[in-house]
């Protein structure tokens, strides 16, 4: 185990720089509830603040020879809302070509102005990636709104290929790449990655890196007709959306009947993309019957020569009829992607100190534009689980909620004098949602950080209309349990943000085919205290059973590795038994069969 020990001068440096802090809260609180009340003010609709990072070397003329690249960028801009969402572009080779600074869409006019704009990109010699990346932080730096939700979508085919005849070399290069990922990781800024190999000869592992080092996803494909459906998954998962299959058809010269289901009334917006290489059209019929007109107040269309976009805005729940005309024998992909309000919470708790053997009471409610959800159907459509991760040992439970009321709830029992960090998921077909993370260290009683007062247990005040005469006798507990609190948080920091060496060699082996994936080198410098398998693979949502196993450092350079119920680990042919820590050493391999899908993931660790 890591120890940790604060010299006296550290800690009072700590409290040097703690105190006046604590008396600024003092300050500004009329109660001891202030700062919840201020907590709890109602929160608007994501937004998003995206730079489209594209390659415009010459290559891509080979790779993309009908620009579906650019058609796939548009779609995304038309994803976006009809307000609000900010876009930047930045186009590059071994320099950069054009920019176009962070434009907030307030009309459509705006989106337009922002197609033009990629419509209107050359292609010129050379590529430098660093070049690109460096100039979409800054356009992010320059623009970004503190509010909003940051991201890069970055577009390439291949190397760097660097004018020989100039004086730059690739030494200089990697380093301003490395700096501008350090920027990007340290400002937030995900990057997501889109590899077009289509000679075979991209470089994934370049791409892969910026991703995983700035909390991105990284995609790669050997046809550029893949890009829509790609870029469909990034603007999805940016937001914790899930893109909806609707239906795949083969057009025959006649309308043809889908079904669109909008499953609740929190739906701010539903995005419905038709892909297609031929012409389409498209007639609508709300769940009432009535045929409503493409495009109408409340229904915004975007097209292209690849793609019809149809943006339904606050739309009725219930099962909508889609008609889809397309040329004879033309493949037609409908996916739908729907934008949510809404956020997830905890309920405040009980009480404000737990230990060993106690039960933890979890409720959990859906807010919409700050406001509680009551419509129960909306929670029993909804799968919800308790994760409680034990960051002592790295050990993740995950404890099912019931979903048959107005909320979720269960129950968690501390079993040790252990800290835990809690939090709920809830998901359903088409969106999932996460709370804020509660942090319970069993061994002082602490609750670190409190949920917001939104909403108590059934039957209770709000919490600001108790009474306060003993606000000043509050006020002083909080400021001890502060003090206490911030001194331990200090001391878990130091474990929880202990680094890894080396990286680890991913295969995954499909059982029905026997086919193989690629070898993913994952450079594991970028992960802090533990990480999931899960988190490694990019949170492939049809791996999702691999969260359970938990990666921590050991020493000497080596892996721990503690996996939960419900999954297995083998190593040489045999079943490794990894309740106390599986040590992995460079060389060691070891493999996970998945249960709920046919595959196997087969892991090596080098250093």
């Amino acid at each position: 185990m890591l120890r940790t020990q604060l010299c006296p001068r550290t800690t009072k440096n700590m409290l040097k720089r703690l105190i006046p802090v604590l008396l600024l809260i003092l300050c500004l609180s009329a109660s001891p509830f202030a700062v919840m009340r201020a907590s709890a003010a109602p929160a608007g609709p994501s937004r998003i603040d995206a730079v489209l990072l594209i390659d415009v070397s010459n290559s891509m003329n080979k790779s993309d020879k009908n620009n579906i690249a650019g058609e796939a960028m548009k779609m995304f801009i038309d994803m976006l809302s009809a307000q609000g969402d900010k876009v930047g572009i930045v186009a590059y080779t071994d320099k950069v070509q054009r920019e176009k600074a962070l434009l907030q869409i307030g009309s459509a006019g705006d989106k337009q102005d922002l197609k033009d704009f990629i419509d209107g990109l050359d292609r010129g010699p050379y590529t430098d990636i660093a070049v690109g990346v460096e100039e979409a932080v800054k356009v992010l730096e320059n623009g970004s709104d503190p509010g909003h939700e940051p991201m890069i979508v970055m577009l390439a085919d291949g190397n760097n290929d660097l004018n020989e005849s100039g004086s730059r070399t690739q030494s200089q290069s990697d380093q301003e790449l490395s700096a501008a990922v350090d920027a990007a990781k340290q400002k937030g800024y995900p990057i997501y990655t889109i590899g077009l190999n289509a000679d075979g000869k991209l470089n994934k592992d370049i791409l892969s890196g910026l991703s995983d080092e700035t909390g991105g996803k990284a995609f790669t494909t050997d046809s550029a007709d893949d890009l829509p459906q790609i870029l469909s998954e990034i603007f999805a998962s940016h937001l914790k959306l899930k893109v909806v299959p609707v239906q795949s058809i083969t057009a025959n010269g006649s309308y043809q009947d889908v079904t669109v289901n909008v499953p609740n009334s929190s739906v701010l917006e539903a995005n419905i993309s038709i892909m297609s290489s031929q012409p389409v059209t498209a007639k609508l019929t709300d769940p009432s019957g009535k045929e409503v007109a493409i495009p109408s107040d409340d229904v915004l269309l975007s097209k292209s020569s690849s793609y019809s976009l149809i943006k339904l805005l606050s739309p009725q729940q219930g099962d909508w009829k889609l008609q889809v005309k397309g040329v004879p024998k033309d493949k037609i992909d409908i996916n739908l992607v729907f934008n949510y309000d809404l956020e997830l919470k905890i309920d405040a708790l009980p009480s404000a100190k737990y230990q060993k053997g106690d039960t933890i009471e979890i409720v959990s409610h859906l807010f919409s534009n700050g406001t509680q959800v009551t419509l129960s159907n909306l929670y029993q459509d909804m799968k919800a689980v308790l994760l409680a991760t034990d960051t002592d040992t790295g050990a993740v439970q995950e404890i099912p909620l019931d979903n048959s009321g107005a909320e979720f709830k269960g129950s968690f029992e501390i079993k040790d004098s252990h800290s835990y960090e809690l939090k709920v998921r809830a998901e359903e077909s088409s969106f999932y949602r996460e709370s804020d993370v509660l942090k319970i260290d069993a061994k002082t009683g602490a609750v670190s950080t409190a949920p917001a007062a939104t909403s108590g247990p059934a039957g209770q005040e709000p919490l600001q209309e108790k009474e306060t005469s003993n606000t000043l006798y509050f006020i002083i507990g909080g400021v001890l349990l502060l003090l206490a609190a911030a001194v331990v948080l200090w001391m878990l920091r130091q474990k929880a943000t202990r680094g890894f060496v080396g990286q680890l060699v991913v295969e995954v082996l499909d059982g029905n085919t026997g086919e193989m994936t690629y070898p993913q080198y994952k450079k594991l410098s970028a992960f802090r205290g533990k990480f999931t398998l899960h988190q490694l693979l990019q949170l492939a949502p049809e791996l999702k059973e691999s969260e359970k196993l938990v990666f921590t450092p050991g020493k000497n350079d080596r892996l721990l590795l503690r996996s939960g119920e419900g999954i297995s680990v083998e190593r040489s042919g045999r079943a490794a038994d990894t309740s106390r820590g599986l040590e992995l050493k460079s060389g060691d391999r070891i493999s996970v069969p998945l249960q709920t899908v046919d595959k196997t993931i087969l892991l090596e660790y080098l250093i």
